[in-house]
């Protein structure tokens, strides 16, 4: 399986030295702290699909915060460095940059799943006889957990209205084709769309563009999780009309443990007063916010959807992975990404040949259908047993049951050699 990259490679360690010397993000390696194994030495870390690692600047940004608060108390509300009460706005710029949107049109708040029935509040307005929402088959479980507590919130049946596109038998991911035409047969019966921008089990990118324009041929509502997408894949949600969409931080985003989740609403939305939501405070038109009234204004930008004042510790911990987003560029990072990962599979494809139980990759080859996510089958029954090994042996990756090891090659902070170093490991222990 050739790729336009693969001319680059050989199996030998020269390759991958001379991809970090001529890697123009190779430096911001040197911002984030690296883990160590119990050897002394850098872990192999592939796990940043599930926690990203900690910028060297996030602890000065939060402390920031924490002396503001020492020195000032409430007043830090307009008088910090970075006064609290627009706290989140400092952020827009950058959020929207990463999603592809107007700054108008993204808000960081709350976290995820919570974000995702705030926004189906708004985008899922069943009626009878077009009251399903569709999704993935496999998507991640929280997902499925929402959509369906919103069907029975909405007094609809599950085992109805929850559709699940599955791949076609004896393959891993979905066709773009039959996705399209899935819509286009069932799009009667279709109030909402739901689906991961990446599956987190496969690592499967999936075409948002070609998928919102065929819901709203149908009278659907389109959003997207991006958990997995966001800071990892090129995203235009203006330009493809996405009505919503939302995520987390902790992730490629490298926000922290439990970081502030954000959210897209396109803007076309922005001011349509027939929407429903759960309305807070944080809200309301900025302006009269303060005189305390009864009535609620909502302003007319994704702010419009925050319920609470700001998590400020919290945002000043993504602000810091922002202001490496900012300085790299996602094009940049989309560029080694590409490279990385089809590095990570050139070398495994190689060393496949002569491994006694061979990998198996289930992740699309083309770059264009994924991330810097590798989804691997390996050791057969034992899959469990090698990534226990793995860990041992100082590689950090992710067990996803029942039988894949996920493996994400991010381009700010790893580099050739990791990917170098975890294929020799990989198959050191697959032939021992």
């Amino acid at each position: 399986m050739e790729t336009q990259y693969s001319k680059l490679f050989t199996t030998e360690i020269e390759t991958a030295e001379h991809l970090d010397d001529a890697d123009v993000l190779k430096d911001f390696r040197d911002a984030f702290y690296i883990p160590k194994h119990s050897n002394g030495n850098d872990v192999q870390y592939f796990c940043g699909n599930s926690l990203g690692l900690q910028p060297k600047a996030t602890l000065k940004c939060i402390e920031q915060e924490l002396e503001d608060w020492a020195r000032l108390g409430v007043e830090g509300h307009f008088h910090a460095r970075n006064p609290w009460l627009q706290y989140h706005e400092f952020l827009s710029d950058s959020t929207a940059r990463i999603v592809g949107a107007l700054p108008s049109e993204v808000v960081n708040m709350n976290h995820l799943s919570v974000n995702l029935h705030l926004l189906m509040v708004s985008f899922y307005r069943p009626q009878k006889g077009k009251a399903a929402i569709l999704i993935e088959k496999g998507a991640f479980p929280s997902d499925r957990y929402a959509v369906e507590s919103q069907i029975k919130f909405h007094g609809y049946d599950p085992e109805i209205e929850l559709l699940e596109i599955a791949p076609r038998a004896g393959e891993n991911t979905l066709r773009t084709q039959d996705i399209l035409e899935y819509i286009q047969q069932y799009g009667s019966r279709i109030a909402l769309i739901l689906m991961g921008g990446v599956n987190y089990y496969t690592g499967q990118a999936f075409d948002m563009q070609r998928i919102t324009a065929a819901g709203h041929q149908q009278q659907i509502k389109v959003g997207f999780d991006l958990a997995h997408a966001a800071g990892n894949i090129l995203l235009q949600l203006h330009d493809w009309q996405v009505d919503f969409a939302a995520w987390c931080t902790y992730k490629y985003l490298n926000g922290g443990p439990g970081g502030v989740g954000g959210c897209f609403i396109h803007e076309k939305h922005h001011t349509d007063t027939s929407l429903h939501r759960f309305a807070g405070w944080w809200g309301q038109d900025k302006e009269i916010r303060f005189k305390m009234g009864p009535n609620f204004h909502p302003i007319p930008t994704a702010e419009g959807w925050q319920l609470s004042n700001a998590p400020v510790l919290s945002m000043a911990a993504l602000r810091a992975s922002m202001a490496l987003f900012d300085r790299a560029g996602m094009i940049h990072l989309r560029a080694k990404s590409e490279q990385l990962t089809a590095y990570a599979e050139f070398l495994i494809q190689a060393h496949n040949v002569d491994a006694n139980r061979k990998v198996e990759i289930i992740t699309p080859h083309d770059s264009k259908d994924r991330g810097c996510q590798l989804s691997l089958r390996a050791g057969g029954e034992h899959g469990k047993v090698l990534f226990d090994a793995l860990i041992q042996a100082g590689v950090i990756a992710d067990w996803r049951y029942p039988d894949v090891i996920r493996i994400a090659p991010v381009p700010l902070y790893n580099s050739y050699k990791d990917v170098y170093d975890f294929t020799h490991t990989l198959f050191s222990l697959l032939n021992s």
